[in-house]
């Protein structure tokens, strides 16, 4: 049972309701454009599941072979407790070395890069943790937890972490001093410098306090929130690859070899000196931070958000599908291009390059499902979404000649 999957209603209808909260306080937190970000990651990090085969899955089998240093019985009620807390320890060194080295960093980045702090940020994904986040919770199964166990305790933890992304809850009294909660979350997605790389725990707070990280968060300082090295774009492949090609550029950059192999496994901004000489990285002025939100014209937001809408819809059609290796290849990829056209609608691009990359793939889009699925229902939204994203595009066309479009 993947209680992920069976947990994403709920999320859904939490954002919702924190939109209408927010709009009701006057204290909204959302906006399309960097919510369409968040939520188009956590759709590739769910469909990338289908197209890669988790490379940590045999060094968990082998680690389950050896002989296990205790017994576990999953019908123990104090197992299920023990493995839940060892499996938050496990989850704290992952985050922490997530932040404090490169190479890990280059996979967790994605879920920092808002500079919005709300529920659909918990969504905000990589799609590349599973090169080696894995190596960090090879010690369950050498402490023989079975897999079962670890993939539910697992579940729970990410689960839990999702309520956290709120601005809307203050602190709660004793929970701070054992628990994650919304207040010390927001200090970790925080780029302050008080809060800079503090509070890595999934569920409970007390590893912090324990390995002389934790932060509360100040009255007086208010956090500033995304990433010292604002990529300033909604396309997912920026936002999952930047750092990688940073690390790229360096190690090609820099004439010793020492310092190419140092690139990978130094800590996290670290650049090779003669390269941070001629190339150095900008960082945000946090004394005049101005969030990255470029303006568009009326069609082109209900355009975004009716791709983001249709990209839902396509997740969930592979999800429930069954599709060759093949065809499972040419879902992602199409979820890939749905998420780079679109965030160029987001961000203003030309109309005519827009079309260019646009056109082909609503038409292949639906092609595909009218081709491979049978079901009647699916048929007909194809053709309203095809129908209804033209109408749009004809819509942004004309009202580009009433007025010019917005500088982003």
């Amino acid at each position: 049972m993947d209680l992920i999957q069976l947990a994403v209603p709920f999320f859904l209808l939490a954002m919702a309701f924190e939109l209408v909260f927010g709009l009701v306080q006057g204290r909204n937190t959302y906006r399309l454009n960097d919510a369409f970000s968040s939520l188009m990651l956590g759709i590739l990090s769910q469909a990338r599941k289908f197209i890669v085969l988790g490379v940590g899955g045999m060094a968990y089998a082998w680690a389950a072979a050896q002989t296990a240093i205790v017994p576990w019985s999953t019908a123990s009620i104090a197992a299920w407790v023990v493995a839940f807390v060892l499996y938050d320890l496990c989850y704290y060194w992952q985050h922490r070395m997530g932040h404090e080295r490169q190479f890990f960093w280059a996979a967790h980045v994605a879920h920092h890069q808002s500079e919005d702090y709300n529920l659909s940020t918990a969504l905000r994904q990589t799609s590349s943790g599973f090169l080696l986040g894995w190596v960090f919770y090879v010690p369950l199964f050498l402490l023989g937890v079975p897999a079962e166990m670890v993939v539910t305790v697992g579940a729970l933890n990410l689960i839990y972490q999702f309520w956290v992304h709120t601005q809307h809850v203050p602190e709660l009294g004793w929970m701070e001093r054992v628990f994650i909660t919304p207040s010390n979350h927001r200090v970790h997605h925080a780029q302050n410098d008080c809060y800079l790389d503090r509070n890595y725990g999934g569920v409970f707070i007390i590893w912090d306090r324990l390995f002389g990280t934790y932060q509360r968060e100040l009255p007086d300082v208010p956090c500033v929130y995304g990433i010292r090295g604002p990529i300033r774009s909604w396309n997912p492949l920026v936002a999952l690859t930047h750092i990688y090609k940073d690390m790229f550029d360096d190690m090609r950059r820099t004439t010793r070899w020492r310092d190419r192999f140092r690139v990978l496994w130094a800590r996290t901004g670290w650049q090779p000196s003669d390269v941070g000489a001629k190339w150095p990285r900008q960082k945000s002025d946090l004394e005049q931070f101005v969030r990255f939100d470029p303006q568009v014209s009326l069609p082109r937001k209900v355009y975004g958000g009716l791709q983001l809408l249709a990209a839902t819809a396509l997740l969930l059609w592979g999800q429930l599908g069954s599709l060759s290796p093949e065809g499972y290849w040419l879902w992602w990829l199409m979820l890939v291009w749905t998420g780079v056209a679109t965030a160029g609608w987001l961000q203003d691009w030309r109309f005519s390059t827009l079309c260019f990359l646009d056109l082909p793939r609503l038409l292949a889009t639906a092609l595909a499902l009218l081709v491979l699925t049978p079901s009647q229902g699916w048929v007909i939204a194809a053709c309203l979404w095809v129908g209804g994203s033209l109408g749009l595009i004809l819509w942004e066309l004309i009202s580009s000649y009433d007025a010019p479009a917005v500088e982003a």
